[in-house]
């Protein structure tokens, strides 16, 4: 049987979608949806300059509340999600392509993965629509294929998935919003493992998960404000990250981002308003954003993306934009 790889199915599925993009781009200001000022672009004093911000849909509507952004790394797209209960995909130069929603059997997205083939992964609370938080599978045409239901642990009936990853086997990471341990599913969505962390004789809870490009395993814990990393097999490696108010240190971190090609880790904390940034062994380095509404600074950031220009993707919470940083 004559097989299709992601990037070919991806096209296939796509090609409409882009033409349609296509046009539209003549007749579209660029600056409507990726709001450039390179002339005015805040130099931060620092390894990491402000590039742009995208602001708007396909339809040059605002976006409201952006709460979740992820860098594709086969077809470079980036999959933002905002307070409209959508998901929005842009290309890599961030002309936006694309929107899912109900039609597409998202009602209330919280967090996004896509495996090699091109399938869409979306964790989903309790919506109107259906009660049951869920994982959403949709295939490389961006068609609503199946969810996936918790079940078979303790506390499985009020679980809510919040974000995902997965790893080079199809295993599913699924994080919850307040629960001790991260769920680790199978292709077929069955619960195989759960990884837990403790400290001082209690589990803690862990409130993200993301797998970097060499399999590498990051678990965000809000509450004790530290990041633990895992290698490929789940064995401990390390754990960075101090709580405190001050330069250097971390008062609610929602997530993680690694860049290789730069040695660094990018830490989003939500109370700071800042990226704090890391290298590869945890060491703190720098920071940079602060509360404000200009050119690089944050309202309440609540995730970032790394691409594979090593470009620093930020979801700006109240400011409702996504902030694009480069790094060099």
């Amino acid at each position: 049987m004559e097989t299709i790889n992601h990037q070919e199915k991806s096209g296939i599925c796509r090609i409409n979608l882009i033409l349609l993009a296509v046009t539209l781009a003549f007749s579209i200001l660029y600056s409507w949806c990726f709001s450039l000022h390179q002339p005015a672009a805040q130099q931060l004093g620092i390894p990491v300059t402000y590039q742009g911000s995208i602001v708007s849909d396909e339809e040059e509507k605002r976006l409201s509340l952006p709460s979740f952004v992820y860098a594709e790394p086969v077809m470079n797209e980036i999959y933002i999600i905002d307070g409209k209960g959508r998901i929005i995909i842009y290309t890599s130069d961030f002309f936006p392509l694309y929107t899912m929603d109900k039609k597409n059997g998202i009602e209330s997205p919280q967090g996004i993965t896509v495996d090699d083939e091109g399938n869409v992964y979306v964790a989903q609370s309790a919506s109107r629509g259906n009660p049951r938080p869920r994982i959403s599978v949709l295939n490389a045409c961006l068609q609503w294929h199946h969810d996936i239901y918790f079940k078979g642990f303790e506390g499985a009936e009020s679980f809510a998935p919040y974000r995902l990853a997965l790893d080079k086997e199809g295993n599913i990471f699924v994080a919850g919003s307040d629960y001790p341990g991260v769920l680790i599913l199978n292709s077929s969505g069955q619960l195989i493992d759960i990884l837990e962390v403790e400290e001082e004789g209690k589990k803690v809870k862990l409130t993200n998960v993301t797998l970097d490009e060499k399999g590498k395993i990051y678990l965000v814990s809000e509450e004790m404000s530290h990041i633990y990393v895992y290698d490929e097999h789940r064995k401990f490696l390390l754990k960075f990250g101090e709580k405190g108010g001050s330069s250097g240190k971390l008062s609610r971190p929602k997530a993680v981002g690694v860049d290789y090609r730069k040695g660094r880790m990018y830490v989003v904390d939500y109370m700071r308003h800042t990226i704090s940034v890391y290298s590869l062994d945890g060491t703190f380095i720098f920071e940079f954003g602060g509360m404000g509404w200009g050119e690089g600074w944050f309202q309440h950031p609540l995730d970032l993306a790394i691409d594979s220009g090593s470009r620093i993707i930020v979801a700006d919470l109240f400011n409702q934009r996504v902030q694009v940083f480069n790094s060099w």
